[in-house]
């Protein structure tokens, strides 16, 4: 386990490059976000998607969500990118919005139970960002046990987590101490399975129909 402070400009550099061959080799790394502290690996590796669930204590039927770099990556995970699709990463990308999507059948991962389906994000901050360039898709769930509070500092994430992660890379507080809002996109209706940094009345102005947490509509 190492821990690398990321407001040393040196430290930063050689933590990203090692947090990167970590995260390649299968091995855990914390990372910051736009929100909450995250615990991620190599999306494609699936021995590391493995460790991320047992770390967390985490069963497969709650499968990882996946981080990546660009928007433009979202049409190799997703099997339709629709226009419902476009607005709301026009709109909320990079940031704290999670799409729920229909993957492609072809994609060589595993994830856990997805049914056929990934969540996938695209955060807004630097290093989270940089790390996903190097790395290319994360599997990426929050750096805390399961049922326990999400980390919002370093210190939370080795206090829960431990030995079980290869490399820490402390970026300070969280910026945003809530995790990103979900939407699920894999019927003809857009529905928010959980209201995060991101709140409803800001999805109804790009999504006027979508329904909300609790099964209301728009009225």
């Amino acid at each position: 386990m190492k821990k690398y402070d990321l407001a040393e400009s040196q430290e930063r550099k050689y933590g990203l490059i090692a947090a990167a061959a970590a995260a390649k080799r299968g091995d855990l790394v914390v990372l910051p976000t736009d929100t909450v502290y995250g615990l991620g690996t190599d999306a494609f590796n699936p021995q590391g998607v493995e460790k991320l669930l047992n770390a967390k204590g985490r069963e497969r039927n709650m499968p990882t969500p996946v981080l990546i770099g660009s928007p433009n990556t979202l049409p190799a995970l997703a099997l339709r990118v629709t226009q419902t699709m476009k607005d709301l990463v026009q709109c909320f990308w990079p940031g704290a919005l999670t799409l729920v999507v229909k993957q492609q059948p072809t994609l060589n991962w595993d994830l856990g139970d997805t049914h056929g389906t990934v969540a996938v994000r695209m955060p807004m901050h630097p290093v989270a960002i940089e790390l996903l360039n190097l790395v290319g898709p994360m599997a990426v769930s929050s750096a805390n046990k399961t049922g326990q509070s999400s980390a919002i500092n370093i210190e939370m994430a080795v206090e829960q987590l431990g030995e079980a992660v290869s490399i820490y890379l402390d970026g300070g507080p969280s910026p945003i101490t809530v995790p990103s809002t979900i939407l699920d996109l894999t019927n003809e209706e857009t529905r928010v399975i959980r209201i995060g940094a991101i709140e409803l009345d800001e999805i109804r102005e790009v999504v006027p129909g979508v329904i909300g947490p609790d099964g209301e509509k728009n009225e």
